[in-house]
């Protein structure tokens, strides 16, 4: 039996304009009634979800996300951490050089703290415009502080270009970083291992469910791990070609209330 689902926001509970429709809200509010975890999977940070997680109202006591791609698992009323993994300091300086090599514009984030670092000059980078509930500073390559704690890098920019761009990364950054797009014109890198699945299993383990009882719905590559670890995976309409040959099962799209279509027929019914 499902006893938690994990859901992606972009591109999955949210539709084009960034809304989480009224079906897929009172979806939502069923399983949760019902007492099923609804836990919010997503690259971003908690401090960026917030407003998401008020509407679902879930921001009470037991409610937790998966933030950072699975770099923390946290607490949705207080913030508190209950699981991390983060970058080290020698990782960014490896990413740094990268970015300069492949001339892209790289943030660096820490909590809700975004720095844009100057390794293009000529390229800006769009990772502001996708996230504006951030706090965004723009820094020199000497004003990172060592102590730190980084979550993890990205490139936000023209989808075109980037795509050129990311075929020419190495495949030893690959090797030490998990390297995946999450839009578009999003790129992200993680510490190697630390993905949605990673994230997940170690809240799933907290909470005493095995992935059986998970359900995982997803759309980009960011959401791969998560389709395969869970026991029921769910790719929407609109995922990628690589998300729906991973998934089990396929729903409608997030235009067309793909999340509850999936909470109701492998969730509510379940426990009817």
């Amino acid at each position: 039996m499902i006893k938690l689902v994990a859901i992606d926001l972009d591109g999955t509970l949210l539709n084009g304009k960034k809304e989480i429709s009224p079906k897929n809200k009172a979806a939502i509010a069923k399983a949760k009634a019902q007492g099923v975890k609804v836990v919010i999977c997503t690259g971003r940070p908690l401090s960026a979800i917030h407003p998401f997680l008020s509407e679902l109202n879930l921001e009470e006591a037991g409610d937790y996300s998966v933030t950072f791609n699975g770099g923390l698992v946290q607490r949705n009323d207080t913030g508190e951490i209950i699981e991390k993994n983060n970058l080290r300091f020698e990782d960014l300086k490896t990413l740094i050089q990268l970015a300069q090599a492949l001339d892209l514009p790289l943030d660096i984030l820490s909590e809700e703290k975004v720095y844009h670092l100057p390794t293009s000059a000529t390229n800006q980078s769009l990772y502001a415009t996708m996230n504006p509930l951030l706090t965004h500073f723009s820094v020199g390559l000497d004003e990172l502080d060592p102590e730190r704690i980084y979550n993890k890098a990205v490139i936000g920019f023209d989808q075109v270009f980037l795509d050129q761009q990311i075929k020419k990364i190495p495949e030893d950054i690959r090797e030490q970083f998990e390297v995946i797009k999450s839009r578009d014109m999003l790129l992200e890198f993680m510490p190697q291992g630390v993905t949605k699945a990673y994230g997940l299993s170690l809240l799933a383990r907290d909470l005493g469910l095995e992935p059986a009882n998970v359900m995982g719905i997803g759309d980009e590559e960011n959401d791969l791990s998560m389709i395969a670890y869970a026991g029921i995976g769910v790719a929407m309409a609109n995922a990628t070609a690589e998300v729906k040959a991973a998934a089990d099962v396929q729903t409608a799209s997030n235009e067309e209330d793909g999340v509850a279509l999936a909470i109701e027929k492998y969730v509510l019914n379940e426990r009817r």
